[in-house]
Formats: structure tokens, sequence, C-alpha cells
């Protein structure tokens, strides 16, 4: 026996008289890593959604949908995952932030023109009202509807992360004429729901440019034009440099800034994970695959 296994038997043993009658040691060790898990401040995600066409393919094909798979094994292994919420970029909401309070998530198919086999994939989740109204607590002017669902910024990657949909999800819109400082702040006033069991997702893209990018996949070249690693690289090391203000600032404090994201609705996504973020937080590139598509970028992180 290991003596880390020894030390632990022996506390267990010691506590054998105040053990209730029918509770084996086997029992209140699964109550105590039970614990553990629940006291345990959940981690943050950002976090690509990939695009459409990936959607059908299977984990063994698309090294992204295993690397979300993997990581959702871990988060279910570590911690009491009671909720996730996602803020994706895919449900934009003018000047006001909405919560979706819906207990039945209708997944919504927001791409058009492919192939019937794209429209058959199901991802059956259910919501969390109750988590959604303590969001509307929290920040009042958060409103309530149930007007919405999981968009294809959230089912595609939640499908790899919780495959069983047996996690709670539901979605916060972006206002989408608010700056970038609002969304950072607002990202900062859910910090407490880290400490409630509630995992926060943003899901977007650090470099986005859908014009530019279908001039190129039009005519079937899916090489990158060339910039994109330059920035990428940059945000990377902004990132772990935690300068978060040059993040909130992109369109001004890179050169590239607004070539890779010229509509905000992919990049604030990080905004709310970073004013998620404690000072304590590692943070780990989970996927940061070389750029595979032109002018997008998957880079991913979890902060913990």
């Amino acid at each position: 026996m290991k003596r880390s296994d020894f030390i632990k038997t022996l506390s267990l043993v010691s506590l054998s008289p105040l053990i209730p009658n029918g509770m084996t040691l086997n029992d209140l060790n699964q109550i105590t890593q039970a614990y553990k898990k629940q006291s345990k401040k959940m981690p943050v995600l950002f976090t690509s959604h990939g695009n459409p066409m990936d959607i059908p393919l299977s984990r063994d094909e698309r090294p992204f949908w295993q690397r979300l798979y993997n990581l959702g094994k871990d988060l279910k292994s570590n911690y009491e995952v009671k909720a996730a919420v996602v803020i994706s970029a895919h449900w934009c909401t003018g000047n006001e932030t909405l919560v979706n309070a819906s207990p039945i998530q209708k997944q919504i198919f927001d791409y058009y023109g492919f192939p019937k086999e794209y429209y058959e994939i199901f991802y059956q989740a259910k919501g969390s009202p109750e988590w959604a109204e303590e969001i509307s607590k929290i920040i009042p002017s958060v409103k309530i509807t149930k007007e919405w669902g999981l968009d294809h910024g959230a089912w595609p990657m939640l499908m790899h992360l919780f495959p069983n949909a047996d996690v709670p999800v539901f979605e916060l819109s972006i206002a989408y004429n608010a700056s970038p400082q609002y969304h950072f702040e607002l990202g900062k006033q859910l910090k407490s729901l880290r400490d409630r069991g509630v995992l926060i997702i943003g899901s977007g893209s650090l470099i986005h440019n859908l014009p530019l990018a279908m001039q190129k996949l039009r005519t079937g070249d899916k090489n990158a034009y060339g910039w994109e690693e330059e920035y990428d690289e940059w945000l990377k090391s902004q990132l772990e440099a935690r300068t978060v203000q040059n993040i909130i600032n992109y369109k001004d404090s890179h050169k590239l800034g607004l070539l890779a994201a010229p509509t905000p609705d992919h990049f604030v996504p990080v905004l709310y994970s970073l004013g998620l973020m404690d000072n304590k937080d590692n943070m780990e590139f989970f996927y940061e695959a070389p750029v595979s598509l032109p002018a997008f970028s998957e880079r991913s992180f979890i902060l913990s």
C-alpha cells in the first residue's frame, strides 16, 4: 500500500466510531470526494465552436472535438458542474443582454445551404431556469427570455464536451452594440457563480473575418492569407502576460485587430472569460492548432 493510501485509510478508520450504522468507509470516502468536488472553484472556458462544415465529423476525424470530449471528462471527474452558461457569438441582441430561461433548450440550426445530414444531428439538452433567474438577480439589467435556445455557437461544442446532455445548459446573449469594456465588466459581475458550481463558457473565435474567409473558400482554397499566424501569436502573448486591457482594446492595440475581428460577435466572448479570471488562475491553451482556414482561429483556453 502506498504511504498516501495508508494515511488516508488510517484517517477514515479513526473516524469509524462516528460513522452512522450501515455506512461503510467506502461510502464515507465517496462523500468526502463529492464534497471536495463541490468546494472547488469552477474553471472558465474560452473555446472556438468550430465551423458548420465540421459538425458531422466524428471525434476520430476531428482532433478539436476529441479535445473537447477529453476536457469534459476531466471537468465531470473533478468538479460538480451544476450548470453551464454559454456566451455564444451567434446570439446577438442589439443594446441589451438577455438570458434564456427555457427548461427545454431548443436546438437552433442557424446555418444554411448545407446537405440534409447537417440538420439530422441532435443534442437534446435541458436548460436551468433557476440559474438563469439567478443571473438576472445578480445583474438586474440582464433580462430573462424564453425566445432562444442553443445555436451553432453552443450545441456543436457542447455535444462533445457533455455528450450525454447531463449538464443543464443555457445561453447569455451578446449586446452587439455595447462596448468591449461593457462585456468585460459584465463577466466580472458573474464571478460568484464560479464558487457555486456554474461553468461559464465564452464561445467564439479570436480571428473571424467571414467575408475574407469566403473569398477563398468559394474557390476551394483553404490556405491562410498569411497574417493570421502573426495575430494569433500576438494574442497568445497578451493572454499569457494577462495584459487584459490590450485585448479589451483589440481594435486599436494591434494593426491587425480590425482585420481579424471586423465585427464584435466572435471576439467579445473572450472578454467575458477574462472578466471571470482570478489572479491565481492558471491558463492552459487546450487547443492551439495551426491556422487551418483563412481568416479564422481555433485557439481555446481554460482558466482554473
